[in-house]
């Protein structure tokens, strides 16, 4: 598997798939801001609405191949007011669903991480529903509850369901990591 930053131009050039991924995923019940069922106009619209973000590099749009074939993709948006350079938040996380549980979310969550750290973006904000997988993903990675908003979201059905905002400060890890990198340089005593 490959993870990659894609530009606005290769997200066009690959608008089908975008389409259909997040089609399905939102199917499959996932809450990523759309309704069931997602048309592919309102997809279409949504993934060229990204085109400008990408350019400026406010966002970064990433995509996981397996053979040379998207199977997911995220979403890094950096936030862009003077005290707020620390921080990004991970949007539209989205994988496959004949590839689920293969390690391609956690792949995309580790490359955004790193893209994170190498832009000075050290605190990692997210939004999902309450409860379920992949609030259990997330946890999993490290992420912690930062609270819950009752009701924030609806499905199809128009049932309202929690919200729940996660964060992950990557600085420990960053000072960690240099640390182990400084103490495993041979000595010169």
């Amino acid at each position: 598997m490959q993870i990659q930053s894609i530009s606005a131009d290769e997200l066009v050039a690959e608008l089908g798939t975008f389409i259909e991924l997040i089609r399905h995923a939102v199917a499959d019940g996932a809450s990523l801001g759309f309704l069931a069922p997602l048309s592919r106009d309102a997809a279409h619209g949504y993934w060229l609405s990204l085109r400008d973000e990408i350019r400026t590099g406010s966002r970064l749009l990433l995509v996981a191949r397996a053979n040379g074939r998207i199977v997911g993709t995220g979403q890094l948006a950096l936030a862009r007011w003077s005290n707020a350079q620390h921080r990004a938040e991970v949007q539209k996380l989205v994988v496959d669903g004949s590839m689920r549980g293969l390690g391609v979310g956690q792949a995309l969550m580790a490359a955004l991480h790193e893209a994170a750290l190498a832009r000075g973006r050290t605190l990692i904000v997210l939004g999902t529903r309450q409860g379920g997988r992949p609030l259990r993903f997330y946890e999993r990675l490290g992420y912690r509850v930062a609270g819950v908003v009752p009701g924030n979201c609806i499905d199809a059905d128009d049932n309202r369901h929690a919200s729940a905002m996660l964060y992950r400060d990557l600085a420990t890890r960053a000072v960690a990591a240099d640390l182990r990198e400084r103490t495993s340089e041979p000595s010169m005593a």
